[in-house]
């Protein structure tokens, strides 16, 4: 898939997602860049809870466990952000795929 091909992906999902999020009244008022991380980052202690549970199917969605759930509920928030607030998030995790393939071993680190 080309670098077009997935920016184009991520712009039909960033799309759909945020209608859904602005028509479920989601948008209705401002909200901070911090309040939208503290939802990104709430969903990811959604998903450490699964995992302290057995990772158990989710109750919303069961043909998925709790984590893959949570995690998706992740990547929601984060392409409707970046939608509402224009960032182009797509085009940053291909620009860090790039990066980390010129990286040393574990980043030069030693854990």
């Amino acid at each position: 898939m080309s670098k077009e091909e997935i920016l184009g992906v991520f712009e039909d999902l960033s799309l759909e997602i945020y209608k859904t999020a602005l028509n479920k009244g989601f948008w209705d008022g401002e909200r901070s860049d911090a309040e939208l991380i503290a939802l990104m980052h709430s969903e990811l202690s959604e998903a450490l809870e699964a995992s302290r549970h057995g990772n158990p199917a989710d109750d919303k969605i069961p043909e998925f466990s709790g984590i893959e759930a949570e995690l998706a509920d992740v990547i929601i928030r984060i392409l409707d952000a970046s939608f509402q607030r224009e960032w182009d998030i797509a085009g940053a995790i291909i620009a860090k795929i790039r990066y980390n393939k010129t990286r040393s071993y574990k980043h030069g680190k030693k854990f």
